[in-house]
């Protein structure tokens, strides 16, 4: 990790990303939409989090807290993904 915002930079790249594949999704598909508004929920929620912990690390072993942060995250867009794929 280069630092914080370079970290807080990746995070709205992929929530943004994710947002516009699903919201392509929804338009070319014509899928159900309370499926996809919960997964655009979800990504929203995603992202806030991510943010939240990526600001707020816990004291002690930093980069302990940032390699389960980055694993974490790899974990909520591998089900984001998943649940898009669903559709």
């Amino acid at each position: 990790m280069a630092n914080k915002r370079e970290l807080k930079k990746s995070i709205n790249f992929v929530a943004s990303d994710l947002f516009q594949e699903c919201i392509l999704i929804k338009l070319i598909k014509r899928v159900d939409d309370a499926k996809v508004d919960e997964i655009l929920a979800e990504i929203l929620y995603m992202q806030d989090e991510f943010l939240a912990r990526a600001n707020h690390p816990q004291p002690g072993a930093v980069k302990a807290y940032y390699r389960k942060l980055y694993s974490d995250f790899g974990d909520a867009v591998g089900n984001i993904l998943a649940k898009m794929q669903a559709l």
